[in-house]
Order: structure tokens, then sequence, then C-alpha cells
């Protein structure tokens, strides 16, 4: 159930709308299903409605009016809740209807049950879905209604109604989503021939600046860059900055102003206080591709055990992680990539605070690999666990908000595998082509590693041994044999990771011995500190920052 909840000055106004049959449409069998005291006159079954609907009214206003004479009526007086039912869900009876408006207007502070002296408040049903809650806002003491937070405390409460009725549950916020374009700002795109609306173009490119930062000086000069986008810095007296605002080229007002939005305008994660304090929080790298893959590892065992302020770090910089992403990836992947960020930027935050430093090791890996080519990665096996790791977090996430009740990031996480299952899959379709080209395990080399599967990994075996990728599993198992390593003991470091979610673990397993082969092979060395710009190259003729 969705309510929706709006003020006005008029009484007479609203019910004449409510019980109209002519003018409005949809509108049939307008009805009372309760009222205040269950006596309130009802138009909808009277002879004579106009009269019936005066009366109703006075009803209705007796203390507005007895309120105005002491000079106390508030202004907008009138306070009106309507309460859908889903499509899906079943009719409701009149009783049921009434129950449900009694819980509202109790949970909002308009009636509360018991209290003498709550508003005075009427229920009309004039369709089948849905009703209309008409009250007015002064209470029989001529105080006014308590009743701030209506709108969250009525969702509550709807959602204790779906509940108790076995109703569809409404996927609800936690008031942490970014602000959706208004419906201006949607028409307008539309006629300009944009598929995204100026603040959702410049809430991605923020984004994606903040994932390619190395510091809040970096991020700045990344947004001034890219192509489009205006920057203007705000400072204090003193120099410091304090915030930024961003504004699209071509996008203005009526008075051909730029139209500015402020970063936490785009989103809450995206404040400049915010922006500071993850971009503080990131740690030096020697190895980034493989310091990130081993970071990225472990978020199913932190979201699992570590607090949730720490969890919530992890999800943060995962989410950073997929930003990045379509700047890392061959051009095949980069549109599901940006997808799957896209879908993933809801679920990347919640009411949590984010203890930030807990992600440092991913958040660092992440920035020094846009400035560090990847290693061997001719074979598109680097790439492949990469992403088929990031599976594994990312469901993992998921378990997690669910578990903590963040209904809207459960379904952006769902949204968000969707897309990272196509690119994952893709990759490895890439790197299996590399396994076979290198030839395939023979029936008794199979034969040979399908009794070390059954020794290692008894609970997966079955699913590993009949999965296509198979072969690719059994093939690298004897090339590790073939370079002097137990294949035992090689299987068993490669499963020591997390396995559980995999959708296809034997590849997940090649790709990890495969790369743990390439990186004993591989001598340390440190890469130099990392540039003030990432290596992604901006694009070119970037507008001037406003001072």
């Amino acid at each position: 159930m969705i309510a929706k909840i709006n003020s006005g000055k008029s009484t007479a106004g609203l019910i004449r709308y409510l019980f109209d049959t002519e003018k409005a449409k949809g509108h049939t069998d307008p009805h009372l299903v309760a009222s205040f005291d269950g006596f309130a006159p009802d138009p909808g079954r009277a002879e004579d409605a106009d009269a019936v609907r005066k009366l109703l009214v006075a009803d209705l206003d007796l203390h507005v009016k007895q309120a105005g004479r002491l000079g106390r009526a508030p202004e907008r007086h009138v306070w009106h809740c309507s309460v859908r039912a889903a499509e899906s869900d079943r009719i409701l009876t009149d009783e049921e209807w009434a129950d449900v408006a009694r819980r509202v207007v109790h949970a909002t502070g308009i009636a509360p049950e018991g209290d003498p002296d709550g508003c005075r408040w009427v229920v009309v049903r004039h369709a089948p879905d849905h009703i209309h809650i008409a009250a007015t806002t002064v209470r029989a003491d001529l105080r006014g209604a308590r009743h701030w937070n209506d709108y969250l405390t009525a969702d509550r409460e709807l959602a204790a109604v779906e509940k108790h009725y076995g109703l569809h549950r409404v996927v609800r916020g936690d008031r942490t989503a970014a602000k959706r374009p208004t419906r201006a700002e949607q028409e307008k795109a539309k006629r300009a021939g944009h598929h995204q609306t100026p603040r959702d173009r410049l809430r991605a490119a923020a984004r994606t600046a903040v994932a390619a930062a190395t510091s809040t000086e970096d991020f700045l000069a990344l947004l001034e860059h890219t192509d489009g986008v205006l920057v203007d810095v705000k400072r204090f007296p003193s120099g410091d900055i304090r915030g930024y605002t961003l504004a699209l080229k071509g996008d203005t007002n009526s008075e051909r102003e730029a139209i500015w939005y402020s970063g936490s305008k785009l989103s809450p994660d995206l404040s400049w206080p915010r922006i500071s304090e993850r971009l503080a929080a990131t740690a030096r790298t020697t190895r980034p591709w493989q310091d990130a893959i081993t970071a990225i590892e472990h978020i199913p065992h932190a979201l699992a055990h570590d607090g949730a302020p720490a969890a919530q770090a992890h999800i943060t910089a995962l989410g950073e992680t997929l930003d990045a992403l379509p700047l890392l990836a061959p051009a095949p992947y980069r549109e599901e990539l940006r997808r799957a960020a896209a879908a993933f930027e809801r679920a990347s935050r919640s009411r949590i605070q984010a203890e930030n430093h807990h992600a440092a090791r991913l958040r660092g890996a992440v920035r020094a690999m846009l400035r560090t080519p990847p290693p061997n990665s001719s074979d598109g096996t680097l790439l492949a666990l990469l992403l088929d790791t990031i599976v594994l977090a990312t469901a993992a996430t998921l378990r997690w908000h669910d578990l903590h009740h963040h209904d809207q990031q459960v379904t952006a996480t769902r949204n968000a595998l969707t897309h990272l299952h196509v690119a994952a899959d893709q990759a490895a379709t890439t790197a299996l082509a590399t396994v076979k080209r290198a030839g395939p395990a023979s029936p008794a080399v199979r034969l040979r590693y399908e009794h070390t599967v059954r020794v290692v990994l008894p609970e997966h075996a079955d699913t590993i041994l009949n999965a296509p990728d198979w072969d690719a599993l059994a093939a690298t198992l004897a090339r590790a044999d073939t370079n002097g390593l137990n294949p035992v003991e090689t299987l068993r470091a490669a499963a020591q990771r997390p396995l559980d979610d995999a959708r296809y673990p034997a590849r997940l397993l090649a790709w990890r011995i495969q790369q743990s082969t390439h990186t004993a092979q591989t001598p340390r060395t440190v890469p130099p500190a990392p540039q003030p710009t990432p290596a992604p190259t901006p694009q070119p003729g970037g507008p001037r920052t406003r001072h």
C-alpha cells in the first residue's frame, strides 16, 4: 500500500471532488466507510447529496471555525491522505478499509486512539483499490494536530497493514535514495533527445570521478576535464573549499542561466564532506589488481562477521569499484558494467554510517588499477576472475541488505547482479577460449583430477564435475602440475576463498589457479606513486572552473 499526503485550504473543495462522479474520471459509488464518530452524514447515500455534503463539510470544519474566532485557525487546515492498494492485491471490503484508515489516523497523530480531542476525519471510497482520508487539523481543544513526519509514520503503519492482511509488500526506502528527477526535468530531457536528465548525467559523472580520484583536488580536476560538465567551487574566506556545484553545459532555466546542482542534491554520498572522508580513507598498494581481488574476496566474510559500520564501508567501496569498472574493462563489457554500476548506486549506502577506513585497501587498489596496466591480461583470466569475484561480493551484499531489511537496496542489488552476470559470462567466454586454445584436457587427465576435486571439495564435487567448465579446470590443474605445483595443494589454496555463491565454481577455481600461477612467476615490484590525474584520459574540451 502507498500513501500520498497533501494539505489544503478548502474542506468543501476536497469533499466536492471526492464525491464527484461527473467531472472526475473513475469515481464510482462514492460513499463513506468510516468517520471520526461513526455518525457523519454520507452524501453518497443521500437523496439530496448537495445538502448532505454541506452538512458533512460543516461537521468537519466545526473546530476550525471555533479556532478561527480566536484567530488560531491554520490557513491550510485540510489534511488529505489517499491510500492505494497494489494491483495484485485482493479487493478489500469497506470494513477492512475502515480499519486501515483508523490505523493511519492513529499512527500519524491526526486522531490517536482513545484521544477524545482528536481531529475530525472521514474516509471516502469511490474506487475499488483506494480510499481518501479527509481531515481538518484543529483538535477539539482547538490546538493544532501533532502530525509531524506523517508520511513516514503512515508508511510504517501501512507496512504493518500489508503484513496483517497478507497484501503485497511494497519496497520501502530509508531516506538515503538519490533525489529522483522531476517530471519537468524528464520532459525537458525528452525534448532535447536525451535518455537521461541532467541530474542523472551529473550524478554519474561525479560518482565516476570519486571512484577514480586520489584526492579531493584530483576529484575536482577530473570533473573540470569531463566534457560538458561545469564546475563551481565554493570556498570559505580562508580559501579552503567548502563545497561544489555542477551544471551541464546547455542546461539552462528561463533566464538562460545554468542550472546548478550541489553534490548533496545529486546524492547524499556526493556531498563535499562525504567525498572528503572517503578519499582520505585510501591505502597504498603495490599490486593493485591482485590486491583489489583479494580485498573483494574478503567482502563476504566481512559482511558476515564485522560490525555494521565496517560492513557498510565495504559495500560503499564495492560501489566505487563498480563505478570504475567501465574505465577498466574492454569495450564489449562496458555497457553492462555501466548498467550494473547505475543499479548498485542505490545499494551502496544505507542509514548505517560507514567507517570508511575498513575499506581503505580496496579503495586504494581500485584507484591504482586505473593507473597500472593489468599484469598478464592477454589471456583474459584476470578480468574474468575480477568480475566473478565481484559477483560473489555482490551476492553477499544482497544477503546483508536483506538481513537488515533494506528493501530498496535489496531490489537494487538484484538488478545489479543481473547485469554483472552478463558481463562476467562475456569475460568468461573470452578466457575459456584461451584455455581451449592451449589444449583441452584428455579423458585420462580429467579422470585423474576428478579424484583431486572429490578429495578437496566433496561438497562441490558433483557441481564442478558436471559443469561445462570442468574441462577448463582440469586443463588448468594439469598445467599447474606440469609446472611443478602439487595439484591437491593448488586446488585447496584456490578453494580457501569464497565459493558457496559461485554460479560456476569450476571456472572460478580455474581463474584463481591461473592467476596464482602468474603471480608466483612474476617478480614483485613497487609501482610508481599515482599521479594526480588518472590514466583514463578525460574527454577534451571541458569548460573552465568558476570561482
